[in-house]
This record gives structure tokens, C-alpha cells and sequence, in this order.
């Protein structure tokens, strides 16, 4: 059985952690509830079931990360991020749910981060875990490096590997790295142990696409972080070791794709605009080798994914295949508005050095298949206006908590305003079309199902020649995160059907609260100004690298919009949007899945870069609803040099049209 090279297992161990409470009262160290690893900057990897007895009452908990080489073993706190259960009540975890990502909350903590292969293998023979035991010699219950060989001979369905029974594995290693000696990269992680017995099971890295719009975060920032070379703990550096394993199986020359071009290839792929919907990867990579990408690889998601597809084997071959790749992917991405110079500027040098210059045209002369070519240039979409007073009706859903109810609850009203229609209504007329009788009220999750037959019959009735009826959703400012954009109300949709809320019309938040000071001198003094302006302008909220002020909220100029890149339902984003109603603010952007603790990242610029274009595009803000549309019309169709708008939300609140006022009228007892 190989064995890994002295320095990649000190790289291993140096990125291997394990997980506590952060509120431990006892004598001595907290138990350790089992074992993780760090795949990028703040980024800790484990298992579901490692942190699930814990956290299933407060997913919110903080609890602390601590290894023998991290923070010179003094705990760092930590909260989970995203984990992939849907059934908290399952006793038995699924191995393609048995994933977690957690977040570290210090940002100056510096730490070793694996090596992830990119390549979507369930591997098979020989591999090297990591992990921690419990330190059963001391009197407190610290915790103690653990690694071992070992070797995966059976391949379950989906992500799941078993371990051949000549291994035992101690308690509390569960979510430790698993590393491929013979490649020197991470290709899972340890779940579970058989007790009484020897031998065990495993969860392939490839289960972590599952994590979606995360994924894409953790692997970016993982090949930002490598591409830097960095040497934080040991002094060494995994492609370096990598590099050293290549060369000793054969000659690395110029005409072979190493480590080192890989890492800097990812890199370069790691500040490009994620690839979209559209199976663009799949198909530039079958443009380049020739062949369909296999059937039952796991979805590609980043450029990242379709660079792995090109491996004939466990080591990269010729390349001139990854750089044909590299050179398709510029194209696609120049094509669409991205910046893609310094990578065609690397792939032009990494030609330069590869001698086969008969070869060269491979890559030089490489043209995007005719279904990846952007839509030919047409006549601008138009905006419709948002409706004001007495211009047009609007669907209104409130969505009104439940006291004292956790976790939340919904109560539902269904309104139609039916300003400036002509017919039975007057000017201003609203009528209820539907409500919820429950009594008890309606999870987040819930809401889709319940509304979607009353909710559709009202739009369906409403829509008619023109533009489809806009949809307003009202409901608490901490509740905003809601994806009422996302929601589909069509079980069997046609293929060519945009389905999504938010493809289909406009669709837009308004503050609940606000029913009850309709006349609010500061919003409609704000609305007033917006109202009137023909540019708009971006107001990043709260300013980088400080808390949100209210004097910040009170001094931006009127026709501005405050924009978030983070949640507005915790964290910063709770506080700045409480301070941005507060003072007035009628219309705002964020992104209901950012960031909430950690400084911002790339992500997060583009985001505000993108922004600042689409406001731009807009002649008045009740064009500002609509031009969204358009563009997460053109999200769905795989436009991906706009997805960073996809998780955009917007709070469109007119004072000018009030919300229904609540019922105060006293009920009869049953």
C-alpha cells in the first residue's frame, strides 16, 4: 500500500480539525463531537451527522474548531454554514447528505487548507485518513491526532464508499479528510465506523456539488487561496508535493499539464463568472475531446468542474487539451462582457513554452461551438413601469407571523388592488380574493403548496393582453431572505416555460410594518425624490468593513438605493435594513443568501459591480422591477455573465399605494 510523502501528510494533519462546544461549563477541555478539515480560507468541511445532535434545535449555535496547528490550539468560533440533510428525524444519515460546511467567525485566523481534487472520482484502493480521537489518557477530554492506511474496495450508489474490513477506526474521526496518496489531493472524508467490527464508510468529495450556489463559493475561494503558492504552517506547499509525485513517476515536460499549471489555470477560472444554468461546461468540454462528458458525472457547476472531465486518468495529460479547454472558456466568457484578460494572457505564455508549434493552432484557432454564441444583438426589451396610484392593478400576498410562535409561522391574505381599472371598482378599490383559515398558520416551506392554487387563480384571473399582473409580497423586514422570486406554482411546466415567479412577472417585497405608519413624513419625502429622479445610484450598505450607522441611512442622497451583499434577515444585513426603513428608504437591493459575518469577498464586488450596470439600464425607478425580470429571464435561459443577480431581492415599498390596514375590528367567540 503506498504511503504519502512525508510533507503532503504533514499538510493533511496540519488541515485537519476537530469540533466542540464553544459553551462548555464543565472541568477541563469540552468532549469533541468529531473530526473536519479546512478546504478553504474559513471554510471547515465535516460531516451532517458529526454536528446534527447538537444544532438540530439552533442551527445559529456557535460551538469552536480547534487543532493541534490551528491558532496554537486555542478553539476558534465557528457556526454552521449550510449542511445537506432534508430529514432531520432520519436516524440513519444518507452518504450524499452526510455534508456540512462551517464558518469559521475570525477572519484573521490563519490556517492549512487541503488540496481538492477536481476531479468527480469515487475512489477506489489505497487512501490515508485523518482525524481526531478523544484523548482517553487524560483526565480531561481533550482530543489527539489520529491517521491511519486504509483502503476503499466497494464503491454504493450515489457518494457513499466502504472501507475493506482490516481498519478500525477510533471514535470521533467521523469527517475526517480522506487523501490519495498517489495524486496528493482530498477525495472524501470518513462517516462512519462499524461498531464492534473493523472497517467502515465514507462520503466522496464529488457529494459537495450538491451544496450548489456554496459549492461554487468554497471551491472559488479554495483555488484563489492555492493559486497564491501559500506556505502557512509546515513551510510547505501542496503542489509542490504534487509536483515532486508527478516527477517521479516520469518527465514533466512542457508538452505535460502538472500540478502547477493546474493551480494556475484553477485560479485564473476561479475569478471568472460562474458558468449558469445552460450546460455550457458540458458542452465546450465535449467540443474539445470530442465526446459527451459520462452521463452519470454529478452536475457541472463551475468552470472548475469541466477542467477535472479532461483527465484520462488519475494524473492530467497532454497540454494542449487543457489549453484548448482554457481558450474555449474565454471566448464563452469574453462573449457575455467578462474580463478574461489575464487568463488568455497565461494561456498565451504556457503556449509559448510548449515546443509542438505544429500543434499551436489547436488552441489559437479554437471557436465556441454555434449553441454557446450569445443571441444575436436585438432591439431593447422595453421596461413597463411599475403601476402607481391609478395606474394599474397589483396583487398583493401579506404574510403575517404568528405570535409567539417558533419557528415562524404564516398567517395569508391574498388582496387585489384594483387602482385606475376601469369597471365595478373605483379609483382605489382593493378586494381580499383569498385567506388563510388554518388557525395555526404555515411553515416558509409550506407556503408554496398553500398558496399556489388561490394565488394562481387570482393571477390567472387578473392577467390579461399586456404585461402579467405584478406581484407584491408583504411581510416582516426579518423575513425578507424569504425566495419568493424563486417560487414555482406549476407542477408540469412546458419545456420551454420559464416557470419561476420571478422569470414570469414583477415581483417585489414591501415592509409589512409599514401598514401601520402609512403616513411616514421620511419614506414619503424619500419616495418623492426617487420618484422623480432619471438616474439612480448604488449605495453600498453598510460601507465595507463597518457596522451599519443610522447616520449613514439618514445622510444618502434621496434618489440613492442601498444595496446589500449579504442577508437582510441576520447579522449586519438585519440591522442595516432595519436602519434603511427607519430612515425613510422605500427601494433596496440585497442578496438574500450573502455573506452575514464574514468580511466581504469577490463575490461580493461583483455583485455591486453588476448592480451599479443595472441601474444604469434603468430610465426611472418603476422601471427598476421590470429590467430585474428581464434579467432573471436571462439567468433561466443560461446567461451566466448575470447570475450574480440571481439571489437579488428587491424592496419596492410606494407609500403612495398603502397596504390593507390590519383588521382591529373585535371577532365574535366560536
Amino acid at each position: 500500500m503506498p504511503e504519502p510523502a512525508p510533507r503532503l501528510d504533514a499538510l493533511a494533519q496540519a488541515a485537519t480539525v476537530h469540533l466542540l462546544a464553544a459553551d462548555h461549563d464543565g472541568a477541563g477541555d469540552a468532549p469533541m463531537w468529531g473530526s473536519g478539515f479546512f478546504v478553504a480560507p474559513g471554510w471547515v468541511l465535516t460531516c451532517a451527522h458529526v454536528l446534527r445532535p447538537h444544532l438540530t434545535r439552533d442551527r445559529e449555535r456557535p460551538f469552536a474548531v480547534r487543532g493541534a496547528d490551528l491558532n496554537d490550539g486555542i478553539p476558534v468560533a465557528a457556526r454552521l454554514a449550510h449542511w445537506l440533510l432534508s430529514d432531520h428525524e432520519r436516524p440513519v444519515v444518507l452518504p450524499e447528505e452526510d455534508l456540512a460546511l462551517v464558518r469559521l467567525l475570525d477572519d484573521a485566523v490563519e490556517h492549512e487548507c487541503v488540496w481538492l481534487a477536481d476531479r468527480a472520482v469515487r475512489p477506489f484502493g489505497a487512501v490515508v485518513a485523518y482525524g481526531y480521537r478523544p484523548d482517553e489518557n487524560e483526565a480531561s477530554a481533550g482530543a489527539k491526532p489520529w491517521s491511519a492506511d486504509a483502503e476503499i474496495n466497494v464503491r454504493d450508489d450515489g457518494a457513499g464508499l466502504r472501507f475493506k474490513p482490516d481498519i478500525a477506526f477510533p471514535k470521533g474521526v467521523s469527517g475526517g479528510p480522506l487523501l490519495d496518496p498517489r495524486t496528493g489531493a482530498v477525495v472524501g472524508l470518513i462517516k462512519s465506523r462499524r461498531k464492534e467490527r473493523d472497517g467502515g464508510m465514507a462520503v466522496a468529495t464529488l457529494a459537495l456539488r450538491r451544496f450548489g450556489a456554496a459549492y461554487r463559493e468554497v471551491t472559488a475561494a479554495h483555488d484563489r487561496w492555492h493559486g497564491t503558492a501559500p506556505r502557512v504552517i509546515t513551510g510547505d506547499n501542496w503542489i509542490d508535493e504534487q509536483q515532486r509525485l508527478l516527477g517521479a513517476g516520469r518527465h514533466a515536460g512542457p508538452e505535460l499539464w502538472t500540478p502547477k499549471d493546474r493551480r494556475a489555470a484553477l485560479a485564473l477560472l476561479a475569478r471568472l463568472p460562474d458558468p449558469g444554468a445552460a450546460p455550457s461546461v458540458a458542452k465546450i468540454v465535449r467540443k474539445v475531446r470530442g465526446r459527451r462528458p459520462p452521463g452519470a458525472a454529478p452536475a457541472l457547476l463551475t468552470w472548475r468542474d469541466g477542467h477535472g472531465l479532461l483527465y484520462d486518468g488519475a494524473l492530467p495529460e497532454d497540454a494542449l487539451t487543457f489549453l484548448h479547454y482554457l481558450r474555449l472558456v474565454a471566448a464563452y466568457v469574453r462573449s457575455r462582457g467578462g474580463d478574461v484578460q489575464p487568463l488568455e494572457a497565461w494561456v498565451a505564455e504556457r503556449l509559448g513554452q510548449d515546443d509542438r508549434t505544429h500543434l499551436h493552432a489547436l488552441v489559437t484557432d479554437a471557436r465556441l461551438p454555434d449553441e454557446l454564441r450569445p443571441d444575436p444583438g436585438g432591439p431593447d426589451r422595453v421596461a413597463v413601469p411599475y403601476p402607481g396610484p391609478g395606474e394599474g392593478q397589483t396583487v398583493t400576498v401579506l404574510l403575517d407571523p404568528v405570535i409567539s410562535v417558533t419557528p415562524a409561522r404564516f398567517h395569508w391574505q391574498i388582496w387585489v388592488n384594483h387602482s385606475g381599472t376601469e369597471g365595478e371598482f373605483e379609483h382605489g378599490d382593493t378586494e381580499m380574493a383569498a385567506e388563510d383559515y388554518s388557525g395555526e398558520g404555515f411553515l416558509p416551506a409550506e407556503l408554496v403548496q398553500a398558496l399556489r392554487a388561490p394565488l394562481g387563480r387570482t393571477l390567472h384571473r387578473l392577467d390579461g393582453e399586456g404585461a402579467p399582473v405584478p406581484l407584491e409580497f408583504a411581510l416582516p423586514a426579518e423575513h425578507f431572505d424569504t425566495q419568493v422570486h424563486r417560487w414555482q406554482f406549476d407542477d408540469m411546466a412546458k419545456l420551454y416555460a420559464t416557470e419561476h415567479l420571478g422569470t414570469q412577472r414583477r415581483v417585489v417585497l414591501r415592509d409589512l410594518a409599514r401598514r401601520a405608519h402609512p403616513d411616514n413624513p421620511d419614506w414619503h419625502e424619500r419616495w418623492e425624490a426617487i420618484a422623480a429622479a432619471s438616474e439612480l445610484a448604488p449605495a453600498r450598505v453598510p460601507e465595507r468593513d463597518t457596522r451599519p450607522q443610522a447616520r449613514h441611512f439618514q445622510k444618502l442622497p434621496h434618489t440613492s438605493i442601498p444595496v446589500m451583499c449579504r442577508p437582510a434577515g441576520r447579522g449586519a444585513g438585519r440591522d442595516a435594513m432595519r436602519l434603511a426603513l427607519g430612515s425613510g428608504h422605500g427601494v433596496m437591493l440585497w442578496h438574500i443568501e450573502g455573506h452575514a459575518t464574514r468580511g466581504c469577498q469577490d463575490s461580493c464586488e461583483d455583485l455591486h459591480a453588476g448592480v451599479a450596470r443595472l441601474l444604469g439600464q434603468v430610465g426611472s425607478v418603476t422601471e427598476l422591477p421590470d429590467v430585474l425580470r428581464h434579467i432573471r429571464q436571462d439567468i433561466s435561459r443560461g446567461r451566466s455573465d448575470r447570475r450574480w443577480a440571481e439571489p437579488l431581492a428587491l424592496l419596492y415599498d410606494d407609500p403612495r399605494r398603502p397596504l390593507p390596514p390590519e383588521d382591529t375590528m373585535p371577532a365574535d367567540s366560536p
